[in-house]
This record gives C-alpha cells, sequence and structure tokens, in this order.
C-alpha cells in the first residue's frame, strides 16, 4: 500500500521540500512566478539560516520556513500560515525590519543594505477587501501614488483566492501544487506543467520516507494540541464567564430578595401594629 501524499502546505513538509538544495529548480521556477526581479538573481541562490539574528538575548526569536540569498544579496523568505492569526501584519513587519537590521553593523553605512523580500503564503483569507490572490505591497504613498522605497517588499498569496482557470500562470500552477490535497488534485495539476510535475514526483518521494513522516506526524500532533489549549482555553472563559455573570445575577437577586423581605417584615410589622390599635 502506497503511502499517503504529505500536504506541501504543511509548514514543515513546506520547508523540508522547499528547502531541499535537491529542489532549488523547483524554489526558482516559483520565486520567478511570484516576482519581478531579474531572472540572473537567481543564477546563485543560497539557502541560509532561517532564523533571525537576535542582538540581545531578550529579544524576540523569529524563525522563518525559507529564507535564500540571491546574488546582488537581495534576502528572500518565504513563510506559509494555515491561519491568518491576531497582529499578523506587525509580525511580518516586525519580521522584516530584523531581516533588515541584521545587515547592518554600528561600522557600516546604509548602502548595505540589500532588499528584502517577503512572500506569505496563506490557507485563508488574509486581504479581505480584496478578491486577487496576489498583493504587493512596499512603502507606498497612496495619496499621490509615488512609491517611496521597495527596499522592504511584501508579497501575500492567498490559496482560498485560487482562480478556477489559471490560463498559463505559472504561479497560480505552484499555488495549486501546495494547496493540493490528496493525490487527485496533484495528478490534475501536474498534467498542466512539466516541471510542476516532476515537483508531484519528488513529493512523493518525499512523502515515502518514514523520518519525514515522523517529522509531519510529530508537528500535526503539535498543532492539534496547541489547538486544544486553544479551545480549552476558550470554552473555559465562556464558562468562567458565564458563572460570573450568573453570580453577579444572583447577587443582584439576592439583594433584591433582602430588600423584600425587608419590606415584607415592615408592611407585617405595620399590619400588627394597625390591628392592635382596632
Amino acid at each position: 500500500m502506497n503511502p499517503k501524499i504529505l500536504p506541501a502546505k504543511s509548514d514543515i513538509i513546506f520547508k523540508i521540500f522547499f528547502s531541499d538544495e535537491r529542489n532549488i529548480e523547483f524554489l526558482t521556477d516559483f520565486l520567478k512566478s511570484a516576482l519581478t526581479i531579474p531572472a540572473d538573481e537567481y543564477d546563485t541562490v543560497t539557502i541560509v539560516d532561517p532564523h533571525l539574528i537576535r542582538e540581545h538575548p531578550t529579544d524576540k526569536l523569529g524563525i522563518v520556513d525559507v529564507k535564500l540569498k540571491t546574488v546582488s544579496g537581495k534576502t528572500i523568505h518565504i513563510e506559509i500560515q494555515a491561519e491568518s492569526f491576531p497582529y499578523m501584519r506587525q509580525r511580518i513587519v516586525y519580521y522584516d525590519a530584523k531581516m533588515i537590521t541584521e545587515q547592518i553593523s554600528k561600522s557600516d553605512q546604509f548602502d548595505v543594505i540589500n532588499q528584502v523580500i517577503s512572500i506569505i503564503i496563506l490557507e485563508k483569507e488574509f486581504i479581505a477587501n480584496s478578491p486577487n490572490y496576489h498583493h504587493r505591497f512596499t512603502m507606498y504613498d497612496s495619496m499621490n501614488r509615488v512609491e517611496l522605497s521597495d527596499i522592504v517588499e511584501v508579497h501575500t498569496l492567498e490559496l482560498c483566492k485560487i482562480p478556477a482557470d489559471a490560463n498559463g500562470n505559472r504561479l497560480c500552477y505552484w499555488l495549486e501544487f501546495i494547496n493540493a490535497e490528496g493525490e487527485i488534485e496533484l495528478e490534475a495539476v501536474a498534467q498542466k506543467d512539466p516541471l510542476v510535475k516532476k515537483a508531484v514526483w519528488k513529493l512523493m518521494e518525499l512523502s515515502a520516507d518514514e523520518r519525514t513522516r515522523r517529522l509531519y506526524e510529530a508537528r500535526e500532533m503539535e498543532r492539534m494540541d496547541i489547538e486544544s489549549r486553544e479551545n480549552w482555553a476558550r470554552d473555559t472563559g465562556r464558562i468562567e464567564g458565564a458563572e460570573q455573570e450568573r453570580a453577579k445575577w444572583q447577587g443582584v437577586v439576592d439583594e433584591q430578595d433582602a430588600e423584600n423581605a425587608d419590606l415584607r417584615a415592615q408592611l407585617a410589622d405595620l399590619r400588627a401594629r394597625l390591628g392592635d390599635n382596632k
């Protein structure tokens, strides 16, 4: 029995697949389809440590899925996210700022800073007010339509918005490959392009590797544990909130009952006295 093909949109599988030097042709073709930088930038691509440099021990640790350097020194980092979690935009800005500052030391001039390009692949909707699946963000004056700088360039790719008809769009082919679930969807996208078909075969080989499967299963268990804890915290919060609300209203009721009891006592006393006066 053939093992189930592991999904490329799992962050651990995405990282293993696209960070593998043997799969560099897939990585560079994907980048060429997503970005507009010159093709010769990919003549030499160096995959580097995905951990962002911490200047101080107390700095927040940042880890991206795939990080690489091009011929001219541009930094490109790719990250895939199943969920669009709170403060995602701030997180993107923080990671890009770290990749800018790690290029320069106190003795350097600003001209040593090279472009940082981020590609954020999201399974769910991220840019809610746009139907497009691909967006490019830079430092841009939207009022006068003038770009200040593209020293930081952020691309968002939303898998949930991939058009049904790719019409020869290689970026769509790669996103369909990444988003595919199971053999049927992978076979369909494999028929669209020879290089993507080769990538499907490589993914099948990777899926048969026992160590990779263990890493994937461990990552899935970790994800489910996190979801369970979050659900528990959310449910507990709702229960505690309901109990607090009930306690608050019970206090009001008890207070009202006490007031009513006092009024009833006063009324009984008044009736007694009126009865005595007859």
